[in-house]
């Protein structure tokens, strides 16, 4: 076998059409060996003798896409010191385009025996763990553009490869749960239809199934267990592990784009799948423990922000360079659309506490990609002062928790809610006005995959997770969740028409609110997981999407979801650009304020009315004559003006409509009733009027512009 020198960069396995050149990063290393590993088991062992700043490479001629290799690193063993170096350990390239196989957990692929976690462990690992695949970096794109959907024309879709088409009946069974079925006519029919345009996918790298779980019967579902950030996970690919996975993910992105969906990833640089020091050697730990994972006072052990058992060093530049280097290639090489960063506050870590302008954020900052795609943070981890919400930099947006908590309380009939509810509704400006940023920068949700479903929020007031086999103490136990007078599944009617209320008032104050909604995936069509609300580890139809029958009449509350998409879609007075000013806006002939807020009274509310303990119920009035930003080419955009009401209470209560906020108005929404969405001749009401909301409803009414 021919080895020539080689380059040190890029890092990983890159085939040039004719052979590939490898190159793996190690401070601690003595010697690394590149081992090719052939399917009868047995492997040729290559060393790696060029070095260049700590990264060892060697060019091979003639080794072709589909080849499997892995590291054996030879160097100290010295736990204490922070080492865990063991040649016996086969590794996974840390920029492995592709990985093959999985972790069967056998004690070889530890770094001790099992019970003496002291000692050291020489039993070869490579029959029972994974490796890495070299991969054919080209691919037919054909006239593949971005959509490039603007914020402010953003509908999130928080969806899971599996469990969005894993029961889906225009499926073939041998596409179902894979990259390929996102790419399937029916799949994406129901996104457009929606009225998505970007599909927020649940981790994709590749992850690994925790011992723990294997052993229970169970697994890790989410995949929020990285062990590959370049790899597209291999068991959503119906085609192969060798290097298909890679083609299969491009095919999927190349034909949502086609329909203008945009594609963001859940990314998890914040911890790695090997756990503490009691996890498994599978790659980062073995190659260079010390410059990979953040440390405790005693470098036995991993410092955890994380709840996973490490965290990685985020100081560390050949750190910041792997996270860099993989958010550019997902952008690049696979043409994903934005990212959505898990526990983003861990990234901000350079030393202990959150820092907003840390490394990382720089390095995002002035990269000329990565800077240009979608950035969302998932603004909070479990360390001391991780709760960041409002925190990150002009560049960001961010999940709002906040208004999420607050929404739920609003629609559970929590007392003295207004006030923070009126500040969500608009965007949260307390959050994100003083630092630049505008309504754009909230992620509104009411759910997602982390708690309760949709269905589940107005149908339990306690968590029931059971099935994941920890006595019920995992996932949130504080849901601000409501049954409406029923724990669980029931045939009482009223109960059941209350249930189908909320569950369209949730749809409906999310499409009215300021900001860039978010939907979870079923939620449209009242998806349940039976009250589990922490269902990580059930891949199962506990947690798959149930998809109506074929040739089933619409479901109702699919059919008033579409219809709250596209009103938001159709009218720019829902997804404004800039916050609202409280004021006439200069310029234009309208003398009336952009927004004005009314108690059920019809008269505008007073300091006292916003703290009022009772008060669960108001107006507020969105002028479509008053938005300030204009449009793409400088033109003024107007709109249509509306009303929208808010009965948060139990007790039906009847609203005047303001006297001089305009004459004439039609109810375009009534979440009242089984449709909620009137089809376009809706009551028409006068200034002046009186309307009755139910408890628990909303009522939009919408004046020409």
């Amino acid at each position: 076998m021919q080895v020539w020198p080689g380059q040190a960069y890029p890092l990983g396995a890159t085939y040039d059409g004719a052979g590939t050149n490898f190159a793996v990063f190690s401070e601690a290393a003595r010697r690394i060996e590149l081992c090719l590993l052939h399917d009868d088991g047995s492997e040729t062992a290559v060393e790696l003798r060029e070095t260049d700043a700590f990264v060892r490479h060697a060019y091979l001629p003639g080794i072709m896409p589909g080849q499997r290799y892995g590291f054996r690193v030879h160097g100290p063993y010295e736990p204490g010191n922070g080492h865990r170096c063991n040649s016996a350990k086969l590794l996974l390239d840390p920029y492995a385009r592709a990985i093959s196989g999985r972790v069967d957990w056998n004690e070889s692929v530890y770094g001790y025996h099992f019970g003496k976690p002291d000692s050291r462990n020489d039993m070869d690992s490579a029959p029972h763990t994974m490796s890495s695949v070299v991969v054919n970096p080209y691919f037919d794109w054909g006239n593949d553009r971005p959509p490039r959907t603007e914020y402010h024309h953003t509908v999130l879709y928080e969806a899971h490869v599996k469990g969005l088409t894993m029961l889906h009946p225009a499926l073939p069974e041998e596409l179902r749960g894979t990259y390929a079925a996102l790419a399937h006519p029916a799949v994406i029919e129901h996104l457009t239809e929606l009225g998505v345009t970007a599909l927020e996918l649940m981790p994709v790298h590749q992850f690994i199934n925790d011992h723990r779980l294997a052993d229970d019967g169970l697994s890790n579902y989410w995949g929020y267990n990285t062990i590959g950030f370049f790899a597209p996970h291999n068991s959503y690919a119906s085609w192969g592990d060798r290097g298909q996975q890679v083609l299969e993910f491009k095919s999927a992105v190349r034909a949502l784009h086609e329909a203008g969906i945009e594609v963001i990833l859940d990314v998890v640089y914040n911890h790695t799948a090997e756990g503490n020091h009691l996890g498994p050697t599978l790659s980062f730990r073995g190659l260079d423990n010390a410059s990979y994972y953040r440390l405790g006072n005693d470098p036995r052990y991993y410092t955890d922000t994380t709840g996973t058992g490490n965290s990685l060093l985020m100081r560390s530049p050949h750190v910041l360079q792997l996270i860099m280097d993989s958010l550019r290639y997902w952008v690049t090489e696979m043409h994903v659309d934005g990212f959505r960063f898990d526990l983003a506050a861990t990234l901000a870590r350079q030393f202990h506490e959150v820092d907003r302008l840390s490394s990382f954020f720089d390095l995002v900052q002035q990269d000329p990609v990565v800077s240009q795609v979608k950035l969302i943070a998932e603004p909070w981890d479990v360390g001391e002062g991780g709760y960041q919400v409002g925190n990150f930099p002009p560049l960001w947006t961010e999940w709002n928790g906040k208004y999420r908590d607050t929404v739920r309380d609003l629609w559970r009939g929590e007392p003295r809610t207004l006030a923070e509810f009126a500040g969500r509704l608009t965007g949260s400006s307390d959050l994100y006005q003083d630092d630049g940023r505008r309504p754009l920068a909230s992620i509104n949700f009411t759910t997602c995959h982390d708690g309760f479903t949709l269905h589940d929020l107005v149908s339990y007031n306690e968590k029931h997770n059971e099935a994941n086999r920890e006595g019920n103490r995992d996932g949130e136990s504080h849901n601000r969740s409501w049954n409406c007078g029923a724990e669980g599944p029931t045939d009482d009617p009223e109960v059941l028409e209350l249930r189908a209320r909320q569950m369209r008032n949730f749809i409906a104050t999310l499409m009215l609110s300021q900001g860039v909604p978010m939907l979870s995936q079923g939620d449209e069509f009242a998806r349940t997981q039976g009250g589990n609300n922490n269902a990580y580890c059930q891949d199962n139809e506990v947690s798959w999407v149930k998809w109506p029958e074929e040739g089933a009449e619409t479901d109702p509350l699919l059919a008033f979801a579409r219809a709250m998409v596209w009103l938001r879609r159709d009218h720019p007075v829902f997804r404004r650009r800039r916050f609202f000013h409280g004021r006439p806006v200069e310029g234009t002939h309208d003398e009336l304020s952009d927004i004005a807020w009314f108690t059920p009274e019809g008269e505008e509310m007073k300091q006292r009315d916003w703290q009022a303990q009772h008060a669960k119920a108001l107006s507020v009035f969105l002028n479509g004559q008053a938005i300030s930003e204009p449009g793409s080419r400088g033109e003024r955009i107007t709109d249509d003006s509306f009303l929208l009401m808010f009965n948060a209470g139990a007790d039906p209560i009847e609203f005047a409509v303001p006297v001089n906020h305009g004459q004439q108005w039609q109810v375009v929404v009534d979440t009242a009733r089984p449709d909620g969405v009137p089809p376009g001749t809706g009551p028409e009401v006068a200034a002046g009027e009186r309307v009755t909301l139910v408890g628990r409803s909303l009522t939009v009414l919408q004046r020409p512009g």
